[in-house]
């Protein structure tokens, strides 16, 4: 399903409150993915996607917006932090591991879109395998065959329907299983990650893996056959082939803390690389290929989207190259008490919610009244004014702190209603928050 852009900020809304500016510049960047793919072939590959910067402190959803953008479309996702690459020659990781290990999460991906393709077949395959078990042994008498097989099939069925109906769960049958690849660790210069996975490949291929008998309950069993039968009907070399597709042509590369590669103009120290970090990544967001195990990668129609806080550093003070790769600059505002509110009640996923529901399972019903979500919403966001700015996720030490005692005893309240009220939320946080020395420490 394709989605417009009013369509997409509308699937936004329902997880991340406000920032709709943000929004829109995703949702556009996503349909003109759909556009390119209309436009003669000629012309497409001369499209090249506009790249975002979304520039605004932590916790108030940047990360969110990419994910949930990612998920909506379907689209391999990889979410890195600038700060734990660095220039070549330097101690830490080499950007082109972004686009290798994007390509794996792409196949796990497209591997389990197979597997729930081929889950019905597997299945049928496992009942049988699973009644082959059960079934007793053949006689070696060749006069007797012919009877047999009609007995055979006659007890077959009789087994088929009383394991289907669940009355051999805790029987117990012998299955060959492979054993595990051995672990084999391989420590690879900086700059070529991928050639351990090679090497590690080719290692453990010279060791054969053995098949070893297990003794399973029949409940057991049908997982693990069922893994086996799904690996047996999946074609790898089309998963690595549409997982390399999709790569290149929906791929989604989210780079957080971009605001930490740019070098404070000292020129010693801990800044010598950073420059240096912003000149690697360059190349890959321009467009170029990236040499992986399963073969070429190109990144010209890889979405990029950098984000930062840029308190101390400015957009302006990247390197003017990468600056023009990220064309569309977004900024998103800091949350206030009503955001807090909002963000309590509304999205699908509301925190409350998720409160509510973990609570449930221990036959504790907790039920927020609106008084007890603003005064919640109010002592997050003056949290946040007296201590460091954290945005949402201010939200969770709060709530986790007004609940702590509830958690603690839920086990052992025997099915109680517990009604939060701002005098309940008060009494358990007053004197924290009121306290910006113990609220630094506790929330």
């Amino acid at each position: 399903m394709e989605f417009t852009p009013r369509e997409i900020v509308g699937e936004l809304d329902k997880y991340i409150i406000g920032q709709q500016s943000a929004k829109k510049a995703v949702a556009i960047a996503l349909r003109n993915r759909w556009r390119r793919q209309q436009v003669d072939e000629e012309l497409r590959d001369e499209i090249s996607p506009k790249n975002i910067m979304m520039i605004g402190p932590t916790g108030v959803g940047k990360t969110e917006i990419a994910r949930r953008l990612a998920k909506l479309a379907n689209s391999p996702f990889i979410k890195v932090e600038a700060s734990k690459f660095t220039e070549v020659g330097y101690v830490g990781r080499d950007v082109e591991s972004i686009i290798r290990d994007l390509l794996r999460i792409a196949i796990s991906m497209i591997k389990n879109e197979f597997g729930n393709s081929v889950k019905q077949k597997a299945i049928e395959n496992t009942e049988e395998r699973i009644v082959d078990l059960l079934l007793p042994a053949t006689p070696k008498y060749s006069s007797i065959e012919k009877d047999y097989e009609e007995e055979k099939n006659s007890t077959r069925e009789k087994i088929k329907k009383l394991y289907k109906d669940k009355k051999f769960d805790d029987k117990s049958v012998e299955i060959n299983i492979k054993e595990s690849k051995p672990t084999i660790e391989v420590f690879s210069a900086i700059g070529m990650e991928d050639m351990d996975f090679n090497i590690r490949d080719m290692l453990e291929n010279i060791v054969p893996r053995k098949n070893k008998t297990k003794k399973v309950k029949v409940k057991d069993a049908y997982n693990i056959i069922l893994m086996e039968e799904i690996d047996k009907l999946i074609d790898m070399d089309k998963v690595v082939e549409e997982a390399k597709r999709r790569v290149e042509q929906n791929g989604i590369v989210f780079i957080d803390e971009i605001d930490k590669i740019v070098s404070g103009g000292k020129g010693g120290g801990p800044d010598v690389s950073r420059e240096g970090v912003q000149r690697d990544l360059l190349p890959m967001i321009e467009g170029c290929s990236v040499n992986t195990k399963h073969g070429i990668i190109k990144t010209d129609h890889i979405l990029f989207i950098g984000a930062g806080a840029f308190h101390i550093a400015k957009p302006s003070d990247l390197i003017p190259e990468l600056q023009g790769r990220f064309p569309i600059r977004v900024e998103l505002n800091s949350l206030t008490e009503e955001d807090f509110y909002r963000i309590l009640t509304e999205p699908k996923n509301a925190l409350t919610r998720q409160y509510t529901e973990l609570l449930k399972t221990e036959k504790v019903n907790v039920v927020f009244e609106e008084s007890a979500l603003k005064a919640i919403a109010k002592i997050s966001f003056k949290v946040n004014e007296l201590t460091e700015n954290i945005g949402a996720r201010r939200l969770h030490t709060v709530l986790e702190k007004c609940l702590e005692e509830v958690s603690f005893d839920a086990p052992d309240m025997g099915g109680r209603e517990v009604v939060i009220d701002d005098k309940y939320v008060y009494e358990k946080l007053d004197n924290v928050y009121k306290n910006e020395d113990l609220s630094r420490y506790i929330l």
